[in-house]
């Protein structure tokens, strides 16, 4: 996406199994008591970014509760370096993969009944080769640090967030997607319940040419991909938008071409893999690029009777009228708004 904050975004995976290509979850059957894992989230489940290096306002598990919002995706997660294979939270090196880093927020969260959604990538990783499929060429090191996410954190799904240069590193695009296939068969074997998604750029129109590679990809490698979540802002077109409408479009494309590289596959069954993150309140762009309050109901019970999979918004932090007329802020709408307006009015959406 074409966010310009410091790191961004969420990750989400897409692909196929020999029985069931573009389902919402591996189904990987029932875990033993030894090794059972996260529970699996909900069908439908809201989640919103949490912005993890910008705590200033709150902890990950405190604007949970705060906000109402009880899953969280949590961005991002990154090398510190290009050429490392070794992730950590934001890239630093002071906060690893490990319970000392985000893991009593995580615990709290999941004790409340919710759970989070940890995200690799985002523009910042994607545009300096630190997201870790683009940094690290061994497939198995990068499969083994998704696995740590899994088992560290006890969360069901990882959250894939590829933009900017990302979306044309080839080499990247397969290894990521050879890490997922061989994170599912390491699940499979081990009775834990995963998931992937991938979040990537949206056009009105639904996916470029080359995010439709990216699926393709992922389906030649025999990686199932939970949820295509697609960033429905930051269109840059030049244009008043009506972001609403745009959402619309752009997801039902994106079933279109779906439908292309999974030919087999339902309607409904493409509506259930659209993940939507919008950005509430004054993009990047600016203000012809706006998501309104008054279309936070409409998002809602269009998302419902399309039986989307997920809705997400960027980011937490920002769900607060506490700089009218700014465009792209990290702690605020740029729009007039109660706090947590956003997050109140999609919190149902979870069931």
């Amino acid at each position: 996406m074409r966010r310009r904050i410091p790191v961004q975004a969420a990750v989400a995976a897409l692909a196929t199994t020999a029985a069931a290509v573009g389902l919402a979850s591996t189904g990987l059957g029932a875990a033993s008591a030894s090794t059972a894992s996260a529970t699996r989230l909900p069908t439908h489940v809201f989640a919103p970014y949490f912005e993890a290096y910008d705590t200033t306002g709150g902890s990950p598990s405190t604007l949970s509760q705060e906000s109402g919002a009880k899953y969280l995706s949590l961005a991002f997660l990154q090398t510190a370096k290009a050429g490392s294979c070794v992730a950590y939270w934001n890239g630093d090196t002071s906060t690893p993969i490990a319970k000392s880093s985000f893991g009593s927020d995580i615990a709290a969260i999941q004790a409340a009944g919710g759970n989070v959604i940890p995200s690799f990538g985002g523009y910042g990783a994607d545009s300096t080769g630190t997201d870790i499929a683009d940094s690290c060429t061994n497939v198995s090191k990068i499969a083994a640090v998704y696995e740590k996410v899994f088992t560290t954190y006890n969360v069901p799904r990882i959250d894939l967030d590829v933009e900017a240069n990302s979306l044309t590193d080839t080499a990247g695009i397969n290894r990521r997607n050879e890490a997922i296939a061989m994170v599912e068969s390491w699940a499979k074997a081990n009775g834990r319940n995963v998931q992937f998604s991938y979040t990537i750029p949206s056009t009105t129109t639904g996916m470029t040419s080359g995010e439709e590679g990216i699926v393709s990809n992922a389906i030649a490698d025999g990686a199932t991909i939970g949820v295509l979540n697609m960033m429905t802002f930051d269109y840059y077109i030049g244009t008043k938008q009506n972001m609403l409408a745009d959402t619309k479009t752009a997801a039902a494309d994106t079933v279109s071409q779906l439908q292309t590289l999974y030919p087999s596959e339902t309607a409904s069954k493409l509506w259930a893999m659209i993940g939507i993150t919008e950005m509430p309140g004054i993009d990047d762009y600016g203000p012809d690029e706006t998501f309104w309050k008054d279309q936070a109901s409409g998002l809602l019970s269009w998302a419902q009777g399309r039986h989307l999979s997920t809705l997400s918004f960027w980011a937490l932090q920002r769900d607060n009228g506490g700089c009218p007329g700014t465009k792209g802020a990290g702690t605020c709408s740029g729009i007039g708004q109660p706090t947590w307006y956003f997050s109140q009015q999609l919190e149902p959406f979870t069931s």
